[in-house]
């Protein structure tokens, strides 16, 4: 039986790879990016900035409107703007974290409504192995990513009888246009995965799509690093 899944940052990258995931098991895939492109198949595409809530809201409304109640919401939309934290400007930022993590916020917030009501659902955080190792030039981004977790928390204990999980899913290093703009940090941080390969957006999907199972539905408040054992567990 089909579910409504929205997915954020969906666009590109891990969000496109997540939708396609879920595309390909018949799933309504509604796709929420700035640009409103979405892959082929997607049920749905809205040009959202996440960080403005009413235009989530509105979106999330229509959705609803149209393919029912959500059942999986993948909040993954996010961006970096890298900079020594010294250096580190107010709107670089604001920008991260009122993307990543405000986004994140009014996308669970618009949809968990609905599951509630339902009594069934699965939100899932695109969170970051970044805040718990440590990369230069990434405050704001591993703050952002930091806050996911806490986030995730909260809410996870605030619907957990209502049968809606909640949990985070922390990449490491992917094969993204987002970590092709690091540069030779990239290629630092390659060199320490112990299994040896940057992962792709496709070993991000899978682990998104077994949280949005059944076979997950006791799993909730977690944090699952999707690393190549980069952060060996967080």
């Amino acid at each position: 039986m089909s579910r409504h899944v929205i997915v954020t940052g969906a666009s590109r990258g891990i969000g496109a790879a997540i939708a396609q995931w879920f595309i390909e098991r018949d799933d309504h895939v509604v796709a929420l990016s700035r640009s409103g492109d979405a892959p082929s198949g997607c049920a749905k595409a809205f040009a959202v900035d996440v960080a403005d809530s009413a235009a989530v809201n509105e979106a999330v409304k229509s959705a609803i409107a149209e393919f029912g109640p959500v059942e999986v919401a993948v909040l993954n939309a996010g961006v970096t703007r890298d900079g020594l934290a010294m250096r580190m400007s107010d709107d670089q930022w604001h920008e991260v974290l009122s993307t990543d993590l405000d986004g994140a916020f009014y996308g669970a917030r618009a949809t968990m409504a609905s599951m509630v009501r339902q009594r069934s659902g699965s939100i899932i955080f695109i969170g970051s192995i970044s805040p718990f190792v440590g990369v230069p030039g990434q405050a704001n981004y591993a703050a952002a990513k930091a806050g996911l977790v806490g986030l995730a928390r909260a809410i996870a204990k605030e619907v957990a009888s209502r049968g809606v999980t909640v949990n985070v899913v922390a990449p490491g290093l992917i094969e993204t246009d987002m970590t092709n703009d690091l540069g030779a940090a990239k290629d630092a941080m390659a060199a320490l995965i112990p299994m040896d390969r940057i992962g792709q957006p496709s070993d991000i999907a899978g682990v998104v799509g077994f949280l949005a199972s059944a076979e997950a539905r006791y799993v909730t408040g977690a944090v699952i690093a999707v690393d190549g054992g980069l952060a060996m567990g967080l």
